[in-house]
């Protein structure tokens, strides 16, 4: 028996997942901008406290390694340790954008499709201005291309598209769909948005394989390294 709780906090949203050999049995998640470190322990507790199962019941905390926001993957990360530290469980670490793809396989029996059918599934995440954290995955959710970060533009894709239908989503798309909405082979999941329950297949997985991060060594995948920006307030240099 595998009892995980997931944590997703790589984007603007705090999602909180608990599963059971790969069956969801609770969730709590919210798209509040900036109130993850408000939100993601009181659901938490939140989960626990309504239902049978207590933490200490717990094989393993699952957490979203990024990419993502460099402030919400530090919270879920270190929420995450914390927890497998007082609880003496082992850290799982489920990379962002391969949870995004898998959910967005989900999705793909509610869209009409080209008889061509979807090839590949590329999560976005916004990574400001017209930058996106992706990757390309195949239907099979195996990395077709690494994960980068990379600057949209009419441009972007062209390669893959000329052949290839390929499913965009995430809070990335909606900055490259009005460049790439032109091209025959581009669909666009609307409204789609990471979560934990897409955490859980995959954590299960690692779990039955006991593949476990070392608390000591782990770091979240950041892909780019964080810049604090000018202090608004003034006097402060």
């Amino acid at each position: 028996m595998g009892l995980i709780l997931c944590l997703e906090t790589a984007t603007e949203v705090c999602s909180v997942a608990l599963a059971l050999d790969g069956v969801l049995l609770k969730m709590k998640e919210s798209d509040s901008p900036n109130a993850h470190s408000s939100l993601l322990t009181p659901f938490i507790e939140e989960i626990f406290t309504s239902g049978r199962f207590g933490p200490t019941l717990l094989d393993a905390i699952a957490v979203s390694m990024g990419p993502g926001s460099y402030t919400g993957i530090r919270i879920g990360v270190s929420t995450a340790k914390g927890l497998c530290y007082a609880l003496d469980k082992p850290l799982i670490a489920i990379s962002t954008l391969q949870s995004m793809a898998l959910g967005m396989k989900n999705h793909i029996s509610g869209i009409r499709l080209p008889a061509s059918g979807i090839s590949f599934l590329c999560p976005l995440i916004d990574a400001r201005r017209m930058e996106v954290y992706s990757a390309l995955y195949d239907t099979g959710l195996k990395n077709v291309t690494d994960i980068s970060a990379r600057i949209i533009d009419s441009n972007s894709f062209n390669d893959d598209l000329k052949t290839s239908g390929i499913l965009f989503a995430g809070n990335g798309a909606s900055k490259c769909k009005p460049l790439l909405e032109h091209q025959k082979n581009a669909f666009f999941l609307e409204n789609f948005t990471a979560s934990a329950k897409f955490m859980v297949p995959l954590a299960d997985e690692k779990w039955s394989r006991k593949q476990f991060e070392d608390m000591a060594y782990f770091e979240p995948f950041y892909l780019k390294d964080f810049i604090a920006g000018k202090p608004s307030v003034k006097g402060l240099t």
